[in-house]
């Protein structure tokens, strides 16, 4: 059957999440009119962003018609989908999804669209149920040796393959790996996806056809911190699977966070000084969880529900890495060459190195990993950790247990 780039659980999907756009919308245009009427004064004892009267009254009316007609939608598109049946789904389909969830991810989930992704382990982009007998079915040659990737923000499972190369299959032939690939929703709490695969990774072990000797990771980006969240929430729950686990890679994964999330965190603050602009903060504030998440590196429910301002910004060294004699940080730089001595190398654009080797000159901050664990590719880009053969042979010698001691 052909490939789909849309399907009509999308067509229903996008026309609900049009819907709250257009309500979202009036909302903003009726703060704004409700500021410029009232001074700062009476603005102070009064609902903020309503307004009254005759006004009050039309924008009511086009946020009922507008929820009317997303029903009116919806109804017709469920009688549409129960008569055609989905076929494959394109990768143009499945990167639009996930670049889609990453931005607004935690929104689709919490309202039930249908474009939100569900977490799940994935075989050639197919969801693969962790039970026993669907296991065997997609994998019907299962080795004791697992490798699980872990994607990052805005990415999917299938995007690991770049240029004609894929980490996960070409470690899966040099060492016999039965690779599995997670596909998740990258817009929720890194937290909350941690506790998740840390319950996927327990199903996993529980209901693989043979007993496992070995489990590795490969995280890109975001994707390690979901990693580091999962084994903190596995270590809490007392999950055997992290009995199992041998290495971890980190590919330009931001430990202490990316610097223009940052960024736009102090925009939003900013932008709330002026009661004129502060309904223009509304559409800062429309970033997934998961990118407020990556700002800081927030790998707890603690730290993303932390008030204080000193606490979140450390929040990303209050988890330490579990079995960190077991893993590898690679970072990217867009420097063709180290500096000199003792100058910070650029990052890759997103990342800069430091936070992606998770060291700092703080001890508590410092996530402890030798030297020869930590690498650093010039002349890369952030995505460039994925296909580039000098990434791929170091990892091959980390999971070969070969390393040289100082390849910088």
């Amino acid at each position: 059957m052909k490939s789909q780039h849309l399907r009509i659980a999308d067509l229903r999907g996008i026309h609900r999440l049009a819907a709250d756009a257009t309500v979202g919308v009036t909302d903003l245009v009726e703060a704004m009119h409700a500021t410029i009427l009232r001074t700062p004064g009476v603005l102070r004892h009064r609902t903020a962003g309503r307004t009254r009267g005759i006004t009050g009254l039309v924008y009511r009316s086009v946020r009922g018609v507008t929820r009317l007609v997303g029903s009116s939608g919806d109804a017709l598109l469920d009688a549409i989908g129960r008569r055609i049946a989905d076929g494959p789904s394109s990768p143009e389909r499945e990167a639009a999804l996930a670049a889609l969830n990453g931005v607004f991810g935690d929104y689709l989930a919490e309202s039930g669209n249908p474009l939100a992704i569900a977490m799940a382990v994935r075989a050639q982009g197919t969801a693969v149920p962790l039970a026993a007998a669907a296991l065997r079915a997609a994998f019907p040659a299962p080795t004791r040796r697992l490798l699980v990737l872990v994607h990052g923000l805005c990415m999917n499972d299938l995007q690991w393959s770049r240029n004609g190369h894929d980490h996960g299959a070409r470690l899966a032939a040099d060492f016999g790996f039965t690779t599995l690939y997670l596909h998740y929703n990258s817009g929720r709490h890194i937290s909350a996806n941690g506790r998740d695969f840390a319950d996927a990774m327990e199903a996993l072990l529980r209901e693989w056809p043979h007993p496992i000797d070995e489990l590795s990771m490969l995280g890109h980006s975001m994707g390690g911190l979901v990693v580091r969240s999962g084994c903190h929430y596995a270590a809490l729950s007392g999950h055997a699977w992290l009995e199992r686990l041998q290495r971890i890679v980190f590919l330009g994964t931001p430990h202490f966070g990316a610097p223009l999330e940052r960024a736009g965190t102090l925009v939003d603050l900013l932008m709330e000084v002026s009661p004129y602009s502060a309904p223009f903060a509304r559409l800062g504030k429309a970033r997934s969880a998961g990118i407020r998440d990556l700002g800081h590196a927030h790998l707890r429910d603690e730290d993303w529900q932390a008030k204080r301002a000193a606490a979140s910004r450390r929040a990303g060294a209050s988890v330490p890495l579990v079995h960190a004699s077991r893993c590898y940080a690679i970072a990217a730089s867009r420097q063709k060459h180290p500096g000199p001595s003792g100058r910070r190398a650029r990052g890759d654009g997103l990342v800069p190195v430091e936070s992606a080797l998770g060291r700092s000159g703080d001890r508590q901050r410092d996530l402890g990993l030798a030297d020869d664990r930590r690498w650093v590719g010039y002349g890369m880009s952030h995505f460039d950790l994925l296909d580039r053969p000098e990434v791929y042979e170091k990892i091959r010698a980390w999971l070969a247990g070969d390393a040289p001691a100082d390849e910088h």
